[in-house]
Order: structure tokens, then sequence, then C-alpha cells
């Protein structure tokens, strides 16, 4: 869902909605997720970054802001996601973790995280 949101897609559910599992409803009505799928600027998203089983992907969004993703595609878990300055349009000034519904404190330098594996963060960046 976090790649969808960053590429601005439609949200196709193909399980049935009387019986999913609280899990799977949590992940589907993310209030935050879907606000950048459906940011009004309409932009999709680009991967800017790859680095063996590691990508960054970002997407601009209204109001200075934007969303990054950073996935980790390996089956073993990682710490070396990186958000550096490179990846983002100016340094930022707030940072939300949308998946865990926390802010983050910003840095100028980086922001990095851990990620389970084939685990992915789902930031959104205020400039």
């Amino acid at each position: 869902m976090s790649l969808w949101s960053i590429l601005a897609a439609p949200l196709l559910a193909g399980n049935d909605l009387r019986s999913m599992t609280p899990t799977i409803h949590d992940i589907l009505t993310n209030r935050e997720v879907i606000a950048v799928d459906q940011d009004k600027e309409g932009k999709q998203g680009r991967r800017i970054s790859k680095s063996g089983d590691q990508e960054i992907w970002s997407r601009n969004l209204a109001g200075n802001a934007q969303a990054v993703a950073l996935f980790n595609r390996a089956p073993a878990a990682t710490n070396h996601l990186k958000v550096g300055r490179s990846s983002l349009t100016s340094a930022p000034t707030y940072v939300r973790d949308l998946w865990s519904h926390t802010d983050v404190t910003p840095t100028i330098a980086e922001f990095s995280a851990n990620r389970a594996p084939h685990g992915v963060v789902l930031l959104r960046v205020a400039h």
C-alpha cells in the first residue's frame, strides 16, 4: 500500500471486505497513507535511489511536503535505510511515520530506519 500511495494509484482490494482481519482492515483504512495517495497535487512519485535490496521512493505533495518510502526488499532485517539531503527537496521541519502514526525528530543530515524483511517506512516530510 505504501508504493500504491507513492504512485498515486487507485486502491483495489481483492479480499472479502466482510471477513478481513483487523490487521488488513487497519492497513486498508490508514487515513494518513490514503491522504498521500489522494494528495491534491496529483503528481506520481518515482524511485530516487536503489542499492541492492534497498530502495527509496519519493513523491511531491501539496503544501511543500514530500512522501518518502524506504523499502527493504531483502529477506533479512536492515538498519541501513537512510534518507539523506539528496533525497529531500529541502531540510525538513516536520517528519511523520505514517504506519506507526508517530512524529520523527527531523535532522538535516539524514533519517535512518530499521526495517523488517520486506518491510517499508513511509514518511510525510514537511519543509
